[in-house]
């Protein structure tokens, strides 16, 4: 049942002239304070149609109401204050998450429509480091809630397997580069080439020369080009995966940049068609006036093409293929402008998804307020943090709970979790400043601390494994369970509004309130006390498990039975 909904049937009769039934629902509101009612309605906005002043509009309102599907109706200054029925709704909604499990707040809005997300996308032959944590983990939680909401996601990791970089990297690597050392550790060599390049170039800017040069012969095919760039990938694809598999990730499709090198020249030949291409400077344009937007670089003079052309040849390929029904590019905020001209070339070009396509941008990560760069060799690597979380989570769980069985799992599952949780608790735009301790603490906003909410929800069900939670007609008559059991019936509504959005924190931040709604009924009630409403208050304890576990899954993080 929608009680929102409940809230405006009540109010319809009495405005019929005056508010739609629709207006009425969206100006409904859900006061902070319970004290203060579950839904409250404001009559600021009456007050000239019936000139009246708005607490004589709520008390004349709340007179020819009827009250009688709700605990009370009360006036309170300009608004009107309705309590529910706290047992008919204890009992609706705990049935439902029983009956419904994992899929509460499952819904078909998607019609099955394909979603392909570009995430994570590293460069080959550099490692990942922490600056690519923030694409992956928004990007893995962004497909769950797509799937959630009735989409069929597919998650692109879009990888950075061509460009200049790699003609820079062949050339350091067949200057200063030994292939032992490369088959020995490739990423770590492969990286010390490439920051010597950038090291070299600036009192050497010839070498750049060099590099566009054999970046050119990887376009036109040369046999020693591809060898070098098919080696480097290989070795990089075999240390990413390492990588993602700690942190649960998984992928449809690994189609990189040189994928789509084989079909630029079907989309500049379209755009020379369409006549949308344009000379200028000896390169080739598109010109973005009419959208307030610089012109779009297509080809360089010399005929190289740049990101922009293999990124339209990208979505022309997921249009054909996938008939999107949104296309998603999980890219930092830096990159807003390029997405505004790509988004722009492509409604020129008539793409049938381009008005779908959307940036979900996000802000920086960073470490003690400084930024990462591969460039500056300023890197910290992702898989020695995630290594690190582990272990530092290894040491609190033998602290807390030194005879807890599968300690290295669970370590894992806590470590891993803790840095999913702590970047994507933030709204995505913000920037992060990394802190490994603070993410890892068992108090606080943490996904430890939900996690172990969670853990404590089984803890209780263990202990009364010899009760049934009640399934149907779980009344609580408990005042302390109320703000739990309107949490949990929030859960739907969050699950639409991070999708809205595009915003994992939504989840993120619902898993906190709802974890410290539980902990807070936890240390206030009996809940194994012996009495007729033992099974309904296990029916609660089991909804807030099924649901603190669903929530930690939508965003890529797993939640231990035992902690």
């Amino acid at each position: 049942m929608d009680y929102k909904q409940l809230v405006a049937d009540a109010l319809a009769p009495t405005m019929a002239d005056t508010l739609s039934a629709d207006d009425i629902y969206k100006k409904i509101e859900r006061p902070k304070d319970s004290s203060m009612g579950d839904y409250a309605f404001p009559t600021f906005t009456l007050a000239k149609t019936f000139r009246k002043a708005p607490q004589q509009i709520a008390t004349d309102l709340v007179e020819q109401l009827d009250q009688s599907k709700f605990e009370k109706v009360q006036v309170a200054g300009p608004y009107i204050n309705f309590f529910l029925d706290k047992a008919a709704f204890s009992a609706d909604i705990l049935a439902q998450v029983s009956a419904q499990g994992a899929d509460f707040g499952q819904n078909e809005n998607g019609k099955g429509g394909n979603v392909p997300i570009d995430m994570s996308s590293p460069n080959i032959a550099k490692p990942i480091s922490m600056g690519h944590l923030r694409s992956t983990v928004i990007g893995n939680s962004i497909a769950e809630i797509l799937k959630k909401n009735g989409y069929n996601p597919i998650k692109d990791n879009h990888l950075g397997d061509w460009g200049t970089q790699f003609g820079k990297l062949i050339v350091a690597y067949l200057k200063w580069g030994n292939e032992d050392d490369v088959k020995k550790d490739p990423i770590t060599n492969l990286v010390k080439y490439y920051v010597k390049f950038h090291q070299e170039d600036k009192e050497h800017p010839e070498l750049d020369d060099e590099a566009r040069e054999w970046f050119k012969k990887l376009e036109d095919g040369d046999a020693e080009a591809h060898r070098l760039w098919s080696w480097f990938r290989d070795e990089s694809l075999k240390a990413f995966n390492q990588i993602y598999d700690k942190l649960g990730v998984t992928f449809d499709t690994y189609n990189g940049e040189a994928f789509y090198n084989d079909k630029m020249q079907a989309v500049i030949d379209e755009l020379k068609e369409k006549g949308l291409l344009k000379e200028s400077q000896g390169a080739q344009v598109v010109d973005l006036s009419k959208y307030d937007l610089n012109p779009a670089l297509i080809l360089k003079s010399d005929g190289a093409s740049l990101y922009i052309t293999r990124d339209i040849a990208t979505a022309v390929y997921r249009d054909k293929t996938y008939h999107p029904a949104m296309n998603l590019y999980v890219v930092g905020s830096e990159q807003m402008y390029y997405f505004q001209q790509l988004k722009a070339v492509l409604t020129e070009m008539g793409l049938a998804s381009a008005k779908d396509l959307h940036h979900i941008p996000f802000g920086l990560i960073t470490v003690d307020g400084k930024k990462l760069s591969t460039r500056s060799g300023r890197i910290i690597l992702l898989d020695e943090v995630l290594d690190d979380s582990i272990a530092m989570a290894k040491k609190q769980i033998a602290e807390k709970n030194p005879d807890l069985p599968n300690k290295d799992e669970v370590a894992k599952q806590v470590g891993v979790g803790a840095i999913i949780f702590g970047d994507l608790k933030n709204e995505r735009m913000n920037s992060i400043d990394f802190n490994l301790a603070d993410q890892l603490k068992f108090e606080g906003e943490t996904g430890p601390y939900v996690q172990y909410a969670r853990a404590r929800a089984e803890s209780i069900l263990r202990k009364a494994a010899d009760v049934t939670p009640a399934g149907e007609n779980a009344t609580i008559n408990d005042p302390e369970a109320w703000e739990t059991v309107k949490t949990l019936a929030d859960f739907p509504a969050i699950v639409e509004e991070a999708l809205a959005d595009f915003e994992p924190s939504d989840i993120a931040k619902y898993s906190i309130r709802l974890a410290k709604a539980f902990n807070k009924y936890y240390a206030h009630s009996k809940i194994l006390a012996d009495d007729a409403e033992k099974p309904a208050r296990l029916a609660l304890v089991k909804s807030v498990s099924t649901i603190l576990k669903e929530s930690l899954r939508l965003l890529g993080v797993q939640a231990p039975d035992e902690m």
